[in-house]
């Protein structure tokens, strides 16, 4: 685990590098998802703090069962309060409570009324819920997200949202191994948080993430102004099952 961490890394870093990128301004998100607590507490040993959950179910019970692992062990109490859970799947509007309760980011509101209701159920005692707007950003039928036309708007009424911080935009585009298209899609996704920035008052939102890139694409997601990559299989290798919840 450790040294396919450091590969990914490295990656990271060579790929900011050719961009005149500091490496620290690219955050490593490690996909969990479908891997068990064991796999997880791995990669907290080697180093890794932030992880990436899809299912709702799953999640949830390989949270609890990782923080109750790391209260059994030495240290435990600073390794809990560096760790950060990101959901990176659909939601559905009966499963918000549970994902203001238990994550410190959402990456994949794609409505106003998903942001409505992450705002009412974030508990007041945790710091404001991070989160980020999807967006379609190749326009694939198969595929969640706001259209392009569709954010600013959207963003304009969650901003003032209690206990919510809009932090930015993620993007899953349509796979290719065509470097212009991807870098295409990237930069588009760059552009449109741009506007964002640009459209909305300076002090209503934090606009400091883009979330986008995962193996296969993370290199010109990085050149394009990535600030998050999603990255499971290089780090916890094959998927060999699929959990829906």
């Amino acid at each position: 685990m450790s040294q396919k961490l450091q590969a990914v890394h490295a990656s990271i870093q060579a790929a900011a590098a050719a961009v005149s990128r500091q490496p620290d301004s690219v955050a490593l998100l490690a996909v969990s998802k479908t891997f068990g607590a064991d796999m997880v507490l791995e990669a907290i040993a080697a180093g890794q703090r932030a992880f990436g959950e899809n299912y709702l179910q799953e999640a949830i019970a390989k949270i609890a069962a990782v923080d109750l692992a790391l209260q059994a062990g030495d240290g435990a109490a600073v390794a809990r309060s560096l760790l950060e859970w990101h959901f990176i799947g659909p939601i559905q509007s009966n499963k918000t409570r549970p994902i203001a309760e238990n994550f410190a980011w959402v990456h994949t509101v794609e409505r106003e009324k998903i942001a409505q209701r992450l705002s009412e159920q974030r508990p007041p005692q945790l710091p404001p819920l991070n989160i980020c707007l999807q967006v379609n950003i190749s326009g694939e039928a198969s595929k969640s997200g706001m259209a392009p036309a569709e954010v600013l708007e959207a963003a304009r009424a969650i901003i003032g949202l209690p206990r919510l911080v809009l932090r930015g935009l993620m993007a899953i585009p349509e796979p290719t191994e065509d470097l212009e298209k991807q870098h295409a899609a990237f930069r588009q996704t760059r552009e449109l948080l741009q506007q964002l920035q640009a459209g909305l008052p300076a002090h209503a939102a934090q606009l400091d993430t883009l979330s986008m890139g995962m193996s296969a694409d993370m290199a010109a997601a990085i050149e394009e102004g990535a600030t998050i990559v999603r990255v499971g299989s290089a780090i916890f290798g094959q998927r060999k099952r699929t959990i829906q919840s």
